[in-house]
């Protein structure tokens, strides 16, 4: 008999099948991401089928499923842990691919929002399930890079996703979503008869749902107040209802912070070293990238008159000089402290968005290109160490709701930067709003880059 390297811990499955769960999981990672992507290559197309809406309506196809995936991780992490993280999976995995049917099919606006909504539920489920999964079936030497590969996943579907969603949308952008299904389906299957099933934990407890809300209607809020603040007025009442809504929103979620004995923002997580401004920083840096990401697109079918394909093949070489460049910043950058390895790649994101200011949009090869490849070396370089650090401080016994709350500072940052950028767009003309947009995000990314230089020393302390 061959030997083992060790018996097989409960939930454990053998080498073989360990392989297939692994990028079974990765794919289902892979899946929430992706569909993110393909939206803001889609875009343009979205806005032609639903004639008469307006970019303020159409970013509430990206916008809502940022925000309601942000308010639901938590509390869709814990409830797997307690009612059984397969069953949380395949319920997860179901209701993402139906909701991405609804997606396809559906005959309005309002609809496909809906069902973007019902997807956000599905892939908050599904990213802890898939994470907790993953840990449960290999052994411990195989964790570590396992997860390394789980957590590359967001980049994959940055670079191809594009490519994707373009292909597809050159037919029509409901085939994006309609690539769900198939999928979905056979890897509901796959997962059914693979999976281990994991014992429920009647000792974790259910997060304050009310906090839950709190970060959904405080996020919502100061997104729809930005995108509507040309058509209402800075100064208009019903922007100054929204602000108000928002800070009792902010201010509910930090009384049940305190209060609750489950709370979605635990209060000790951030007396860790480092977590705070680590966070921060990965929600100024967010709302940086996405803004980014979505104003290139953008730029490419309306200023550039690409096609979905040609605009998904354009926006390519930026994400695929993020996975080179962190894996070069993890060999050459080994004994830099975080913080500053961290700042430094958000000054080079910075230098490449000043880059699209300089270039003024006004040709792809000289105005767009050099500036998006450097802003994808900003990305690799900062990317990984900003999220690895900011749970690094926390106890183990922490690691999971630590690693959720990253993941809702993240959300956060996208669904804000995506409205910053919406109501830039759409109060100036154009050429001016793009060139705006990129003064906004060089802006942002500087400020992380000044909050990061904080990372060390918090963590340096502990």
């Amino acid at each position: 008999m061959p030997p083992t390297d060790a018996p097989r811990l409960a939930g454990q499955v053998a080498p073989e099948a360990a392989t297939a769960a692994i990028t079974l999981l990765c794919t289902a990672a892979f899946m929430t991401m992706l569909d993110l992507f393909i939206v803001n290559v889609a875009f343009a197309s979205i806005g032609r089928t639903f004639a008469g809406s307006s970019l303020a309506g159409l970013s509430w196809v990206l916008n809502a499923y940022i925000v309601v995936y942000a308010a639901c991780l938590i509390p869709a992490g814990s409830l797997s842990d307690r009612y059984g993280r397969k069953r949380g999976f395949l319920a997860g995995l179901a209701l993402f691919t139906i909701a991405g049917l609804g997606c396809a099919v559906a005959p309005t606006l309002s609809a496909l929002i809906g069902f973007r909504v019902l997807q956000a539920v599905g892939a908050a489920v599904l990213t802890p399930t898939s994470l907790g999964l993953m840990l449960d079936v290999l052994p411990v030497r195989r964790r570590a890079g396992a997860v390394r590969i789980w957590a590359t996943t967001s980049s994959f579907a940055a670079a191809f996703g594009p490519i994707v969603g373009g292909l597809l949308a050159e037919a029509s952008w409901r085939w994006a979503f309609l690539l769900n299904l198939p999928i979905g389906v056979l890897a509901l299957v796959v997962a059914a008869r693979l999976l281990p099933a994991s014992a429920p934990s009647a000792r974790t407890r259910i997060p304050d749902p009310v906090g839950a809300v709190a970060i959904a209607v405080a996020v919502g809020a100061l997104s729809f107040g930005l995108v509507r603040a040309e058509e209402w007025g800075w100064g208009s009442g019903r922007m100054l209802l929204t602000a108000v809504v928002a800070a009792l929103a902010l201010a509910l979620l930090g009384y049940r912070a305190c209060t609750h004995p489950a709370p979605v923002l635990p209060p000790k997580l951030f007396r860790a070293p480092g977590f705070g401004v680590a966070n921060l920083t990965i929600l100024l840096f967010t709302a940086a990238f996405s803004a980014v990401f979505l104003s290139v697109a953008l730029w490419l079918e309306t200023a550039a008159g690409y096609g979905p394909l040609r605009a998904g093949v354009a926006l390519l070489p930026g994400p695929l000089a993020v996975p080179l460049f962190a894996a070069l910043t993890r060999r050459w950058a080994a004994g830099v402290p975080p913080g500053y390895v961290v700042s430094a790649g958000l000054v080079v994101f910075g230098l490449g968005s000043l880059l699209l200011v300089l270039g003024g949009g006004v040709e792809y090869g000289t105005g767009i290109l050099p500036g998006w490849i450097v802003i994808g070396a900003g990305i690799g370089i900062a990317m990984p160490t900003v999220i690895g650090v900011a749970i690094a401080a926390l106890p183990p016994e922490d690691t999971a709701t630590g690693s959720a709350v990253v993941n809702t500072a993240r959300q956060a940052g996208y669904a804000l930067g995506i409205a910053a950028l919406v109501t830039i767009l759409g109060s100036l003309h154009a050429s001016d709003g793009f060139r705006q947009g990129w003064i906004l995000v060089t802006a942002l990314v500087l400020a992380g880059a000044v909050t990061a230089l904080g990372i060390d020393r918090r963590v340096a302390a502990r």
